[in-house]
């Protein structure tokens, strides 16, 4: 069992800024082991978060076990830790997505998956590129299948791949579409790609076609009221 408590919405872009994470755990398990497995989980859902690109000096997650349930000590790396690990990594997925949908002035949950990388640390740099985009999000904002922003943030994202294999896909729960094909724009429906893109969270699919790397990072879209919000705010 776990009991969860995130805070964070603003000045948002996790590196281990504003973002507090506390979890605890029933689990009897040595603290060497617990740390490896929070460690393991934060490196794939709260450092795969950006809501506006900028850090701040107090990001923390904390887990405590306090071994309550009672369960024969987890002090090898074995299947009962493996089991955990991924329960605690599904936790602190699901709150990372949280914090990424409720930005500030956040209408929607942005969403971007790079697979198909040469490696995953590619994966990662790309897809945490695209996702803290200002020109991207506001496109995603304004329901805007934009898909030049997309691939301007992975250009300059400083890795190297061939725009020629590329394919990119919008898809929320409206459907889905692939709006670039081997890096050139495909004859789709601004209309369906609107009607996609008009959900509480969109996904942006980016398929490199050049390898077995993944990874996904999480924002929102950029709108009127971040600005609001932080143009008459002093800390």
């Amino acid at each position: 069992m776990f009991h969860v408590m995130c805070k964070g919405s603003g000045m948002i872009h996790i590196n281990m800024c504003t973002m507090l994470g506390f979890i605890t755990t029933d689990v009897n398990i040595t603290k060497e082991l617990l740390t490896k497995a929070l460690k393991s989980a934060v490196n794939d859902t709260f450092n795969m978060v950006s809501v506006d690109g900028d850090t701040s000096t107090n990001d923390s997650v904390i887990v405590l076990a306090n071994g309550m349930a009672e369960n024969d000590l987890i002090d090898k790396e074995d299947e009962n830790y493996e089991k955990f690990r991924y329960a605690l990594y599904k936790v602190c997925k699901a709150l990372a997505k949280k914090i990424a949908g409720d930005g500030e002035g956040a209408t929607k949950l942005f969403e971007v998956m790079v697979v198909n990388a040469k490696s995953k640390e590619d994966a990662v740099t790309l897809s945490k590129s695209i996702v803290s985009s200002n020109l991207t999000k506001c496109a995603i904002y304004g329901n805007d299948a934009n898909w030049g922003r997309v691939v301007c943030a992975m250009g300059y994202s400083g890795v190297e791949f061939d725009l020629n294999k590329l394919d990119v896909y919008f898809e929320s729960e409206s459907g889905k579409i692939k709006i670039v094909e081997k890096g050139v724009a495909t004859d789709y429906s601004e209309e369906e790609a609107t009607k996609i893109l008009d959900n509480k969270a969109v996904s942006v699919i980016c398929d490199l076609n050049e390898g077995e790397g993944m990874a996904t990072a999480w924002g929102c879209d950029l709108t009127h009221e971040y600005i609001s919000i932080n143009a008459d705010y002093r800390s």
